[in-house]
């Protein structure tokens, strides 16, 4: 039997239920507090977006899908609206500068985690690698395992942005993400994809799996944009 094709998604079978059970949260607005507020205060909770609960753990959450992806398999695409597209195999991808950044999460199910080391290669070195044409605006992601997201190019290319393969010092594990995941440490988690593949610069926007499903399109949790 033929491996598949390095650059396809290994998909698997979504749980149905997991999913349901999410766009209902959307539907009635479970967790929201009506409370927001700016990012970058001097204030004690500003630290802590509205409605969340800090954990020193790191949660596994997906579609009930872990796609088990090689190193020696694992492809990364930048493509779309560039004037150079990108394909990198992992030794590639490692070869590239690195950068080592510490930052803070926040996912919609209600968690935060402070002070998260990771080790990576920042999202504007290699959208420059592509060289994206002036009319791109917006980036969308895909993974391995099927699940696709979407943030504005300007969102993706700010400083404290990168795609990482290690966390705390160590490769990212299969559950989190590895080989390489997408960290966007601004926004609710779930726009930072795991076993991303395919980073798709465009001219217009295209909503992801969740954004589809009643979730913000944006995902800011100090708006505490959760839900569309």
């Amino acid at each position: 039997m033929a491996e598949p094709e390095d650059d396809v998604p290994v998909t698997g079978k979504v749980r149905e239920k997991l999913v349901e059970t999410k766009q209902a949260w959307a539907r009635e607005g479970r967790l929201l507090t009506g409370e927001s507020y700016p990012l970058g205060g001097t204030a004690t909770r500003d630290r802590l977006p509205p409605g969340q609960t800090l954990v020193k753990d790191w949660p596994v959450l997906d579609l009930g899908v872990q796609p088990d992806v090689a190193p020696d398999r694992w492809r990364l695409r930048v493509e779309g609206l560039v004037q150079a597209p990108v394909r990198l195999t992992l030794d590639e991808f490692m070869a590239l500068p690195q950068a080592e950044l510490v930052n803070d999460i926040h996912c919609v199910t209600q968690w935060s985690r402070y002070d998260n080391r990771w080790q990576g290669v920042l999202a504007r070195d290699l959208v420059a690698l592509a060289r994206p044409k002036e009319e791109a605006r917006f980036v969308a992601f895909t993974s391995y395992d099927g699940y696709t997201t979407n943030v504005p190019l300007a969102e993706f290319t700010r400083d404290e942005v990168l795609l990482a393969h290690s966390w705390e010092g160590a490769p990212l594990t299969r559950q989190h993400g590895g080989p390489v995941r997408v960290v966007i440490p601004r926004l609710y988690f779930w726009k930072s994809p795991k076993w991303v593949t395919r980073i798709e610069l465009l001219r217009d926007d295209r909503p992801g799996f969740w954004e589809v499903r009643g979730y913000h399109n944006n995902g800011d949790p100090w708006l505490e944009e959760r839900y569309g």
